[in-house]
């Protein structure tokens, strides 16, 4: 069983679960197939299953590793976003929401996709390579976004949270009427939720 699955704390994690998502940090294997690194790159993607006639043996040596999530939320909380080869109206679209849902960094729509990729992965983790964390009123977060509770990882969907787990969402609680809490989700991300990009979210939610 390959490491190759990635949880909502962005964390590369081993489990039977298939994927419904695929996506790219660089290469982060060696030649035996174990994971030697948590990212190479600053544009963290995440990719269709498949694309066109095109075939890939998983962690072929010396080639980018492929990491798979459950549901594209998932991939969101860890710090991905949209591919603009393979997903590019996915991509297009988040781009818009993101530029309209964080007008603080003075970007306008000619700004490259590195420009925002920069932001996101000073939002990814700490300077000790930490998932990066935010508190902010449970009310005011969209749908998608993840929070943590009990060193669990919830999702926010209207007036419930789910939690998270590789094959699906389990328990679900009812969602508090207010109140603070830890958001794993990357502050810049979830305003682009709130500006308009819904991420897709496993259908047993």
């Amino acid at each position: 069983m390959l490491q190759n699955r990635v949880d909502p704390f962005g964390s590369i994690i081993r489990t039977p679960a298939r994927g419904a998502w695929t996506g790219n940090r660089g290469i982060l294997h060696d030649e035996a197939k174990q994971i030697k690194h948590h990212f190479k790159l600053k544009a963290w993607i995440t990719c269709v299953l498949h694309y066109k006639d095109k075939r890939r043996q998983v962690m072929n040596p010396n080639t980018w590793t492929e990491l798979f999530f459950l549901d594209e939320a998932t991939a969101f909380s860890a710090g991905h976003r949209p591919c603009f080869f393979c997903r590019h109206a996915d991509a297009m679209h988040f781009k818009h929401a993101w530029l309209a849902g964080n007008p603080q960094h003075g970007f306008n729509e000619k700004v490259s996709i590195q420009q925002i990729d920069k932001i996101l992965h000073q939002e990814r983790l700490t300077k000790t390579k930490q998932k990066q964390t935010c508190t902010a009123g449970i009310d005011t977060l969209p749908n998608g976004t993840f929070i943590r509770m009990e060193a669990e990882a919830y999702l926010v969907k209207d007036a419930t949270l789910q939690l998270w787990s590789p094959f699906g969402y389990a328990r679900v609680l009812e969602r508090p009427l207010s109140g603070a809490v830890t958001v794993l989700t990357p502050p810049s991300i979830v305003n682009a939720f709130r500006a308009g990009y819904i991420p897709e979210m496993n259908k047993n939610v």
